[in-house]
């Protein structure tokens, strides 16, 4: 910040120490009324301009501790101690000071976020290279990102592969290597030569300016926890009153009541604990977790069950075909009718299967009259005829299979064409290797029962249920259940973690929705409470432990404001503090309890760690859940 910003920011506390100069100088040069009449007409219009904001909270329902500030002002000058009431005037001023500054130090996380924000692309053009607005840019356009520059929109990378800077996304803090062909997300940095993109969506659209969204709301919230803070106002506020009265009505000295009021004015009840839920938030956004609001902070303190879907949460949701098996032996021919129907799927099967066919060269055809019911399959027209893909149950139902059972860990996509069977698709995934220690840490902080929700089969479920440490495994599931179930688990709050399309309506039902949102699973993100912006499940954990230290530093930052003024106030009311000392004090109540809260934003390591994805061996499991 410019000195002339800042001068401009906290114009009302260099107003204040001038104001304290002219009436120091008035006083040594005799003019001593003249000083407590620039002093007084000083500080009463500050106290108006308290007492109008004060009024407009009171109208909103909300009772704050700055009528005690304006209390004390007033009490100060009637007592004709304007020393005292500059004193408090620039503690009242340079309370508002440290709030401002220590948001400002707590949003830096997310700030910088929302400030790497791109604007402009170098869009290519009859090859040229033309600048022009990030929002001019649709999809198929090519983009040059030089070396430095932040990738403006999602675009598959064309040419040779190059290494990127993703740590404002993903949190990573090492370049990686990406392949030509890959999409490389918005908002990461080209850590290489220039390289080229063909863009696949708009700006607006995109994996960055998605996230700058959540980090926005996120910013703008307000925790329940906060309001709070203003409900423990009220008895704090009438407590000072009560000694403040009863200390002038004891000792017969009017003074005692102003001396007990500037002590009893603790701007950290109200700036500490939303400091601390920012500074929080903003530690989980340097992990690559957006938090959607403090309130989510203070639910997540609490969580007392968890719940996790499998495929893409427990799983790494990368599913690659094992095998294909064929009723006549045409292998191709199954792949191509699967790959034509669940082209028009969301779905990370649908996703495997459509890449399958294209590696291999396939001329798919593209499927007419699709349509899709949600955690069974599609169904669609393929070469003039009828044909599904999906579960077994769905796809042939009476059909009998010639094909052994499928071992544990394994997962198939069923293809009929012409009403008949004509093969199925064998896939597996892995099991992230930070599941076992992410579901072993929760259950460390005492949050029991765990439970796995999944679409995908018995055997299959208990297979990645046992790698990862689940013992209650609900399997079989549609979305629909899947709601009914979170709905009917205790204790609350509950916890959900998911990643898909059919997650989104579980995770906004749940207490607290996280979602694995690293592949840009849109509607899951926009329902879920957080978002977790890495292919890393420990990060759940993570933010779990942050939200109990979040919410604890809170709850010590409360304490330490009260208890440190109620002492203040009881010595005061002995007439020990003069009013002068009483609002230095104070400030320095003030200082520390602000101090605390900033401890929110230092980042911790749980105390069982996951370890890195792509440290753990590989685990089969199935892909459908």
């Amino acid at each position: 910040m410019s000195r002339a910003r800042a001068l401009l920011r906290y114009r009302y506390i260099w107003t204040t120490l001038a104001i304290a100069a002219v009436t120091a100088v008035l006083a040594l040069v005799g003019q001593g009324t003249a000083a407590r009449w620039v002093a007084t007409s000083y500080v009463l219009l500050i106290a108006a301009r308290s007492a109008v904001g004060m009024i407009a909270s009171l109208r909103k329902g909300s009772w704050g501790i700055d009528v005690l500030a304006v209390a004390a002002i007033v009490a100060t000058v009637a007592l004709g101690d304007f020393w005292a009431a500059l004193v408090v005037v620039l503690m009242l001023l340079s309370g508002e000071a440290l709030e401002d500054f220590a948001g400002r130090r707590a949003h830096r996380e997310l700030a910088a976020l929302m400030s790497r924000a791109p604007r402009v692309a170098h869009r290519e053009v009859a090859g040229a290279v033309v600048d022009v607005p990030v929002d001019a840019i649709v999809p198929g356009d090519l983009v040059e990102v030089r070396p430095g520059e932040t990738v403006p929109v999602d675009g598959a990378l064309l040419g040779d592969g190059a290494s990127f800077d993703e740590s404002s996304i993903t949190g990573e803090s090492l370049p990686v290597w990406r392949a030509a062909g890959y999409t490389i997300r918005s908002g990461t940095v080209n850590a290489d030569e220039v390289v080229t993109l063909r863009a696949v969506t708009t700006a607006a659209l995109s994996e960055y300016q998605t996230i700058v969204e959540l980090v926005r709301s996120a910013a703008n919230s307000k925790a329940p926890f906060v309001r709070l803070a203003d409900r423990v106002a009220i008895p704090f506020t009438i407590g000072a009153l009560v000694i403040g009265a009863l200390a002038w009505i004891i000792s017969g000295d009017p003074a005692r009541l102003a001396e007990v009021l500037v002590v009893a004015t603790p701007c950290p009840l109200l700036i500490a604990t939303p400091v601390a839920f920012i500074a929080g938030m903003s530690s989980a956004a340097a992990r690559g977790v957006i938090v959607k609001g403090g309130g989510v902070i203070e639910q997540l303190s609490r969580v007392r069950t968890a719940a996790f879907d499998k495929t893409g949460t427990l799983t790494a949701g990368a599913p690659e075909i094992d095998r294909i098996e064929s009723v006549d032996g045409d292998e191709e021919r199954v792949l191509a009718t699967a790959a034509a129907l669940e082209s028009g799927s969301a779905h990370v099967l649908a996703k495997a299967i459509v890449a399958a066919a294209a590696e291999r060269g396939l001329g798919v055809t593209e499927a007419d009259d699709l349509s899709e019911k949600l955690a069974s399959g599609m169904r669609g027209m393929v070469g003039g005829l009828t044909a599904a893909s999906g579960k077994k149950d769905f796809v042939a139902p009476h059909a009998h299979l010639p094909w052994p059972a499928l071992a544990a860990g394994e997962s198939a996509v069923y293809v009929s064409l012409g009403a008949a069977l004509i093969g199925r698709i064998v896939l597996t995934d892995e099991v992230r290797p930070s599941a076992r220690p992410t579901v072993a840490g929760l259950r460390a902080l005492g949050i029991s029962p765990i439970v796995m929700l999944t679409g995908d089969s018995v055997d299959t479920a208990q297979k990645v249920a046992s790698a990862v440490g689940i013992d209650d495994v609900r399997a079989g599931l549609l979305p629909g259940d899947k709601l009914r179930m979170v709905g009917d688990l205790a204790p609350r709050p509950v916890l959900m973690v998911g990643d898909g399309v059919n997650d989104a309506p579980v995770l906004a039902a749940a207490d607290v929705g996280i979602a694995m949102g690293a592949r840009g699973a849109t509607a899951a993100s926009e329902s879920a409470d957080a978002v977790i912006l890495v292919e890393d499940l420990g990060r759940v954990l993570e933010v779990v432990v942050l939200a109990r230290r979040v919410v604890r530093i809170a709850y010590q930052s409360i304490g330490l404001g009260i208890g440190l003024s109620v002492v203040l106030m009881i010595v005061a009311s002995l007439g020990v503090i003069p009013a002068i000392v009483g609002a230095a004090l104070q400030e320095v109540v003030d200082v520390l309890t602000i101090a605390n809260s900033l401890r929110a934003a230092r980042s911790i390591t749980p105390r069982v760690a996951p370890g890195p994805e792509r440290a753990a061996p590989r685990s089969a499991a199935s892909a459908s859940g």
